[in-house]
């Protein structure tokens, strides 16, 4: 039973579906898992103990009956504390938030149900999901999988490692400049950011609305492509033959390529050679919009942080980590003028990459610029944090301000990840690419 907490989420489903394993013992042995773990409290904000063993229980009497409602039917996976859960405390990694209980679940968590998931429980995550680094001393920082005095990557830290470590089939959460994928690099996982817009944000704690998604944390791009799904209440995309002969696949060189350390900068050179050997085309491209894109960063992001949340925070602001607090507050310097001018500048941003890169399969670059940083010195050197937040997400960040859809997959280094973007709302062609890739790289 232990080879089950390291299988992917479809082969356990597999297994559930061939009647080799029994939904009810395998949500036993992750809760199990769990609880005997010494890392638990770091990775686990709460545990749904009662709720998965109903579902559980629910998902053996469809099995037994022949009435499975997905290939996921009984995978026990875990949630993002930001994630609304019907009666169950959802504090979005924050001091601010003690004690709320929604009373009813998120249309993605309801979706997921539907579809047979197990809900394990509610993983920590970085103070209202404004940061890359998975830094939290407010609730708990979970560890990084390849290193345990590093950052696990933000701000979906919880929801990466409760799956490195064997304590969730996968893991889901939330993705506004880089919180799915940033943790998934660092931890060596498959991480999906969704485009805006395609996953119901109802019932999720917001950050900034405008660039706001949700997205699965999986150990391979068909769970990605499953949980997907499952979240919207749609058919998963086929990934069957797919294949990297012919595909034209382009090399960001601006602004992605700036200061990138040795060993992702190795780690990607060697993946694009894996990816040319089973028959992509690879051209480099500059687009020097993308400079015009990332200096709309702080009106957009932190101007609407703070429009979200400022009345919130500057009414109990001891309660906040000092670092958060004073990105949150960055945003009091920008104006309305400020914001719209800026919207106005991503708009022709966009206009510019889609245009450069509509003869293109997908765009790939890679997708942290550094590996996992210290906590004790990020909690200890303000302006290592501030670098360190920056770089961690400066690459990701670029997939939301275009509007994208992206995939990231480990890139054969410890926390060394090759990032896919395809076009808005495209995902399944995207993940057909992310399958081929997979293959080559493995």
């Amino acid at each position: 039973m232990q080879d089950w907490l390291w299988m992917t989420a479809a082969n356990l489903g597999r297994g559930i579906g061939e009647g080799r394993i029994d939904p009810v013992a395998l949500a036993e042995t992750y809760l199990q898992a769990i609880k005997g773990h010494a890392l638990r409290d770091r990775i686990y904000a709460r545990l749904t103990e009662e709720r998965a063993m109903t579902e559980a229980i629910a998902a053996h009497d469809r099995a037994k009956a022949g009435r499975r409602r997905s290939l996921l039917d009984g995978v026990p996976i875990s949630w993002k504390d930001l994630f609304d859960t019907a009666g169950v405390v959802t504090e979005a990694g924050s001091a601010l938030l003690k004690d709320r209980v929604p009373d009813r679940d998120a249309v993605v968590l309801k979706n997921a149900t539907e579809a047979g998931l197990v809900c394990l429980g509610k993983t920590h995550m970085t103070e209202l999901a404004f940061s890359g680094l998975g830094l939290n001393p407010v609730t708990a920082t979970p560890p990084c999988a390849n290193d345990p005095e590093a950052a696990p990557g933000g701000s979906s830290s919880g929801a990466a490692t409760s799956v490195a470590f064997g304590l969730a089939a996968a893991g889901i959460g939330s993705d506004t400049g880089g919180s799915v994928r940033a943790p998934s690099v660092w931890n060596d996982l498959v991480g999906l950011k969704t485009t805006s817009g395609r996953l119901s944000l109802e019932g999720v704690v917001p950050l900034i609305a405008s660039f706001d998604t949700v997205g699965p944390l999986c150990r391979s791009v068909e769970d990605c492509a499953l949980l997907m799904a499952a979240m919207e209440g749609s058919q998963a995309p086929d990934l069957r033959g797919a294949s990297l002969a012919g595909r034209r696949l382009a090399v960001l060189k601006t602004v992605a390529q700036d200061e990138v350390e040795d060993r992702p900068a190795r780690a990607f050179a060697d993946a694009l050679k894996k990816l040319e050997a089973a028959g992509a085309q690879i051209e480099d491209i500059e687009i020097p919009a993308m400079h015009d894109a990332i200096a709309t960063t702080g009106p957009l992001f932190s101007g609407e942080a703070y429009g979200q949340w400022g009345a919130v925070i500057e009414a109990n602001p001891h309660l906040m980590y000092a670092e958060i607090l004073e990105r949150f507050r960055s945003g009091k310097s920008f104006s309305a003028p400020d914001y719209v001018a800026a919207r106005i500048r991503l708009d022709a941003a966009r206009k510019a990459y889609h245009a450069a890169t509509a003869a293109y399969d997908a765009v790939l670059l890679p997708t942290s610029a550094i590996l996992p940083p210290n906590v004790k010195r990020l909690e200890s050197d303000s302006d290592y944090f501030k670098r360190a937040n920056l770089l961690a997400l400066r690459n990701t960040r670029l997939g939301n301000l275009m509007g994208l859809c992206a995939l990231t997959l480990p890139a054969g280094s410890p926390s060394c990840g090759i990032m896919f973007f395809g076009r808005p709302f495209q995902e399944a062609a995207l993940l057909r690419i992310g399958a081929a890739a997979e293959a080559a790289l493995a």
